[in-house]
């Protein structure tokens, strides 16, 4: 079990009994450094915070591995193409998808409602209403770009609110209203995507579809960072075109997210560029991190590596 923090490690070793295993449990990444942790193993569980690069998988199948559990549902810090190429099979978990979509409505609330700005106000002691009101998530059109486990989720929740919800997926899975991803920025007062980042999916909004969205659109985003061109974002928002935006994860998070950087100098460029606007808010990619969710991750994490190992012998 590799990049455990001491929370995961904790329930790596409550739930391990439970599935009469012994977990080999450490902080390190897998890294071609950290290989021999690996020896004797055919399963393996990593996290998704750290890149695993093809020269680690491939030290990983010399050692003998031939699954890999990643503790996440996306798979964009491997190449689960290459992994198979050196016989590794890559899955990812399941989790309750209650605590990404609790997250994007928070996001989407303090979105509307100025909150980045009026919390900055009331902690330098100004309690003044702000010249800017909030609106009402009822008056919106809320667009939903991928509804799988998580945008249904969400689409549940939005229903609460009496708003106009449409959605946007290559395939419909829910009964909700959906339409082309055109039209669905063009109608959309608040965009939240929830879909895989992959080659198709890179840059999903780029500077001409953040151009099609509606003046004073809010853009929500707890599903990948590479699923918007950051730098097209920053420019539609420094123009006032876009009304604002709600980021749990953000292009070149990695090395910064999960990270103190207190004593460190500021992350330069697009990121800086976010990171100053008044109106966008930025969360380190937290949305996943609840106590059942965690506990999800962890025993979907043995039931998965167990489950191979099971049809593993069965091929045998």
């Amino acid at each position: 079990m590799y990049s455990c923090e001491p929370d995961e490690a904790a329930l790596f070793r409550e739930l391990a009994p439970r599935f009469r295993v012994v977990p080999t449990i450490t902080t390190a990444a897998a890294s071609e450094a950290t290989v021999e942790l690996a020896i004797g193993n055919r399963c393996i569980s990593i996290g998704h915070k750290t890149r695993i690069t093809n020269a680690t998988l491939h030290a990983l199948g010399e050692a003998g591995v031939e699954y890999i559990s990643t503790r996440s549902i996306g798979y964009n810090h491997l190449d689960v193409n290459y992994a198979a190429s050196v016989g590794i099979t890559v899955e990812n978990v399941a989790y309750s998808p209650d605590s990404v979509a609790d997250y994007t409505l928070m996001l989407i609330l303090m979105a509307v409602r100025n909150a980045k700005a009026m919390l900055h106000r009331v902690a330098a002691q100004d309690y003044r209403l702000s010249t800017e009101r909030g609106k009402d998530v009822r008056d919106l059109t809320v667009g939903v770009v991928g509804t799988g486990r998580i945008g249904a989720a969400v689409l549940d929740r939005l229903r609460g609110f009496g708003c106009r919800v449409i959605a946007y997926d290559r395939h419909a899975r829910t009964s909700a209203d959906y339409v082309p991803l055109d039209d669905l920025l063009e109608l959309s007062d608040i965009v939240t995507l929830h879909t895989p980042l992959t080659a198709d999916t890179h840059h999903l909004l780029d500077h001409k579809r953040i151009n099609q969205l509606r003046r004073g659109a809010f853009v929500i985003n707890t599903a990948r960072g590479g699923l918007i061109d950051t730098n097209a974002l920053a420019a539609a928002l420094e123009s006032g075109r876009l009304g604002g935006a709600a980021l749990d994860v953000v292009e070149g998070e990695e090395g910064v997210f999960y990270t103190d950087r207190r004593d460190t100098p500021a992350v330069g460029g697009s990121f800086l560029r976010l990171r100053n606007l008044p109106n966008v808010i930025i969360s380190p990619h937290t949305a996943y991190y609840t106590d059942r969710a965690l506990r999800d991750t962890v025993e979907n994490s043995l039931f998965n590596c167990l489950e191979f190992d099971r049809r593993k012998l069965e091929w045998i």
